[in-house]
């Protein structure tokens, strides 16, 4: 099914510095897309990937996801940004496609969500939110959480992929039919400043494929996921931002490195965790301490 897109982009202007491309990122009333340069992928050997469709007052948009710890989904900021209506929001598992009735997928609906509290729309810094969902998922060979979170900086150099459905090329808004897969480097955040200028963070990091290769509009919210020794898989950054030349151009990447963020996680994360926990156990005392004085 082909979808219309709208994007309405928020350009980002550096005063007195120049630079050869700004930073754009979908806010579209249907955002779609598939990766630039992406082969076909298979959900077994990626089985931490979500689908996630959001709906906003206004518009409705599509996401990518990373699954974590079986109850949650880290995604970018802007995926969550406004979502007033999250409670239609559906996220798909275990399926390498969007449409077609695949026996391994698992589609949920969830109203909870976690957006950076230092999130800026404009410039794209902390660009970072947290999707929870109702119950755990079950772990299948189709549907497993990334193994690990990236707690000390990229390697230049390791091999790193990102997933999604994003858009084949500028011209073309349908979503892919299967999901993406792009192997990729990372770069420095001074080489990624001399095409994007100071607008680069340290808290971003920018990738680069064969020649015009990368992401493009509806992968925003993927992961950047980089292969450590033995094969371990660690989730690195979050899809955040594409060149305004447009996503065949040869411009780099943009993601929103994890390392700076694994605090924020871990206390949301664990902190609903024993909440929960704690108010369980007051319910049971409680209820036991009714009864004895019954």
């Amino acid at each position: 099914m082909t979808r219309h897109m709208l994007i309405f982009f928020s350009l980002l202007i550096v005063q007195n510095v120049p630079t050869k491309a700004s930073l754009h990122h979908d806010q579209s009333s249907e955002k779609s897309g598939r990766i630039i340069g992406g082969i076909d992928a298979h959900i077994a050997v990626f089985p931490f990937i979500a689908a996630v469709n959001v709906q906003t007052s206004n518009s409705r948009f599509f996401c990518g996801g990373t699954l974590y710890l079986s109850e949650w989904v880290i995604t970018a900021g802007q995926c969550v940004d406004g979502a007033v209506l999250f409670t239609i929001t559906t996220i798909s598992f275990g399926a390498d496609t969007l449409e077609n009735e695949d026996d391994s997928r698992v589609t949920v609906a969830t109203s909870t969500y976690f957006l950076h509290p230092d999130y800026n729309p404009q410039t794209l810094e902390n660009d970072i939110g947290i999707i929870r969902l109702r119950m755990p998922i079950t772990h299948t060979n189709y549907i497993k959480a990334i193994e690990t979170l990236a707690t000390t900086d990229l390697t230049i150099g390791n091999q790193l992929f990102t997933l999604g459905w994003g858009q084949t090329s500028d011209s073309d808004p349908s979503l892919a039919a299967r999901l993406q897969v792009l192997y990729a480097v990372a770069i420095t955040n001074e080489e990624c400043r001399q095409v994007y200028g100071f607008q680069i963070t340290d808290e971003m990091v920018c990738i680069v494929g064969s020649y015009n290769n990368g992401i493009c509009y509806g992968d925003t919210g993927g992961p950047l996921v980089e292969v450590l020794r033995l094969g371990t898989r660690r989730l690195a950054g979050i899809a955040s931002f594409i060149s305004s030349n447009g996503c065949e151009s040869t411009d780099p990447s943009g993601f929103t490195r994890i390392t700076p963020y694994v605090s924020w996680i871990t206390n949301v994360t664990r902190g609903f965790f024993y909440i929960h926990k704690y108010f369980a156990i007051f319910m049971y005392i409680n209820f036991y301490l009714i009864k004895f004085f019954q």
